[in-house]
């Protein structure tokens, strides 16, 4: 079986090399089509999951993609471990031209995150985290990097401070999808913690501000899907945090019937 650290490194070169096909469109007409479910697709999507596809479908195991073909569950529950990718995450972010979108790519085992990754092309910066060994990277300049210096990679070391010796919580919240449950919950942290200043960031990237220490905590009280999460998940994991659902703070389910999620927060 082929170990995670290699997987990873796989894992963080398909995501720069999907960076790379989106970026080549992100300065042209954005052409945009709506899918059965309303949302948003572009020729970027498309183009990254080509790549991503190309790229892992080498490592012999199974992908579910947000852009690739619907995989019943009939045919995954027995999957012991597969890829979970989103290969543009925040395409409203990418149309909008925000920069705040990212390149998503999630090793599961036994429907769990393993190892992630989540590469920001416009600020070419990526994160990755391998669970098993506690690794959480933070590369910048991630683009001018090689598959061999890979191996060499040091671990990133969180130095937050905890929200009670701060004086107050970091809420980091989407700057697309915010709902009057996400801003009652906000309150309800200002009357825990005393204040609580807010965060705006796209995409998986709320995630990245959790881990790296730059936020207390995500709270996401909407519909997303299992692609939307995993990578960012790992990576916490990865940093010593966790995404529990809301309001049960149970353990976070993925390979389910439906791949939609409920509520959850990550902190």
């Amino acid at each position: 079986m082929t170990a995670i650290s290699d997987l990873l490194i796989t894992a963080i070169t398909a995501s720069i090399e999907a960076g790379r096909a989106i970026m080549r469109l992100y300065s042209g007409d954005i052409q945009v089509e709506l899918k059965d479910d309303r949302s948003p697709v572009t020729a970027a999507d498309k183009a990254a999951h080509a790549v991503i596809q190309q790229a892992l479908v080498e490592t012999g195991l199974p992908i579910l993609s947000e852009e690739g073909k619907e995989i019943p569950y009939a045919t995954r529950k027995s999957w012991s471990r597969y890829w979970l990718v989103d290969p543009l995450d925040g395409t409203k972010e990418y149309i909008a031209r925000t920069g705040e979108f990212t390149v998503n790519i999630a090793l599961m085992e036994n429907d769990r995150p393993v190892a992630g990754v989540i590469y920001a092309p416009v600020i070419d910066v990526l994160y990755a985290g391998d669970v098993a060994g506690h690794a959480f990277h933070l590369i910048q300049d991630a683009s001018r990097i090689n598959r061999n210096s890979l191996h060499r990679l040091g671990d990133f070391r969180v130095a937050s401070q905890p929200a009670s010796v701060t004086g107050g919580i970091r809420v980091v919240a989407s700057r697309s999808h915010r709902t009057p449950e996400t801003d009652r919950f906000i309150e309800e942290l200002k009357q825990e913690f005393g204040s609580a200043a807010l965060v705006s960031a796209g995409s998986s990237l709320k995630f990245c501000l959790v881990a790296e220490g730059k936020a207390d905590i995500y709270p996401r009280f909407g519909r997303t899907m299992e692609w939307d999460v995993a990578a960012g998940h790992a990576i916490l994991l990865a940093a010593g945090k966790d995404v529990r659902s809301y309001p049960e703070y149970a353990i976070f389910p993925y390979n389910k019937p439906d791949l939609g999620n409920g509520w959850f927060i990550a902190r």
